[in-house]
């Protein structure tokens, strides 16, 4: 009888130490989440390297692990341009993607991409995420956005030497989308897109004369190899950001919800990556490697701002026929752009107030 009770006591005991462990197993799998995530960058590219591996990083340890990650880079999960239904759709969790990669889908957010001086990313987060609560929240109903930004200001970049608008004339040059391809047709020239990969090869052969792009990609690309001239006169650049996954975001455990806002909210500011200082290291990286820079004379460069500007009226005029808040969108770029120290060289003089 004695012996009975013993294994009876035994086997109650076995239960309870297996019960508490399948509760302990539920509670962290709950209490836990593993994100995918995904950019169109290459994986060797400075912006893996130093933005996005490193905030992933730093999202495992501030939830002291319990935000696990997979990192997918370059062309693992799909295209450049698909990058935005590769979170929506949930193949991913998270990533990174171009707005302006896909024309007419996000009108009013090529806003951020109208020509202004702005060098670092986490400058243009900061003026992209407070565009995006003012202006720009309808366009994203389907995702949570994490962060928006206008990028790092794109150059022209040629095989040959441009030093005019005259020079410009004829040339094809590839296009990241947005309202670069309107300042490469109003200065002449003919804007081609293609996927960022496939331009060494178009240049190398003739195929186009040159691009338009931000210093970082320059890099990524290795399109110094081929292009050995630079007009540092801003173009502006993509509009693009960080978005969640929508049903991802609702299941993420209340209390790291917090983190990821605060570490995602700006990821070049979290990281350090693509700052105002590393944009300084690019410049001349470039440079070594090879690239004459010319930055255009006062008068010169003016001679173009009011090409961009023209550009502006006629972006804002046909998307306010279509009923869109077009002027109140570049007043509030405008209007933020200044509040963190960048001038928006596309803004018309005669909107200023």
């Amino acid at each position: 009888m004695m012996l009975q009770t013993r294994f009876s006591t035994i086997f109650s005991l076995f239960w309870t130490v297996l019960i508490s462990l399948s509760l302990v197993s539920t509670v962290s799998a709950e209490d836990s989440i593993h994100i995918k995530f995904s950019t169109w960058h290459p994986p060797a590219s400075r912006e893996v390297k130093t933005v996005w591996a490193p905030m992933l990083e730093e999202l495992h340890k501030r939830s002291k692990g319990r935000i696990t990650y997979t990192l997918y880079a370059g062309g693992a999960l799909g295209t450049g341009p698909e990058h935005y239904d590769i979170v929506a759709q949930g193949l991913s969790d998270m990533g990174y993607f171009t707005a302006t990669w896909t024309p007419g889908r996000f009108p009013l957010t090529d806003v951020l991409s109208l020509a202004a001086w702005v060098d670092g990313k986490e400058v243009g987060v900061e003026i992209g995420n407070a565009t995006y609560k003012r202006v720009l929240r309808e366009e994203f109903t389907d995702v949570k956005v994490l962060e928006l930004n206008g990028c790092i200001q794109a150059f022209l970049w040629t095989k040959k030497p441009v030093r005019t608008l005259e020079d410009c004339k004829g040339l094809r040059l590839r296009t990241p989308g947005g309202h670069q391809t309107r300042y490469i047709h109003a200065i002449g020239a003919e804007p081609v897109f293609m996927p960022l990969g496939d331009v060494y090869l178009a240049v190398e052969t003739g195929t186009i004369d040159g691009v338009v792009t931000c210093p970082p990609l320059m890099l990524a690309f290795k399109l110094p190899e081929v292009i050995k001239h630079g007009v540092i006169v801003t173009f502006g650049c993509v509009s693009e950001g960080v978005v969640m996954n929508r049903k991802s975001w609702e299941k993420t455990p209340d209390d790291l919800k917090p983190i990821i806002e605060e570490v995602v909210g700006n990821p070049f500011k979290t990281t350090g990556g693509l700052n105002r200082d590393v944009y300084r290291t690019m410049m001349k990286e470039i440079e070594k490697k090879g690239v004459s820079l010319y930055r255009l004379p006062q008068e010169e460069e003016e001679r173009w701002f009011e090409v961009f500007r023209d550009e502006t009226r006629k972006w804002v005029a046909e998307l306010e026929a279509k009923g869109l808040p077009a002027r109140e969108a570049v007043d509030v770029f405008a209007e933020e752009a200044h509040r963190h120290g960048v001038e928006c060289v596309a803004f018309p003089s005669e909107w200023k107030k």
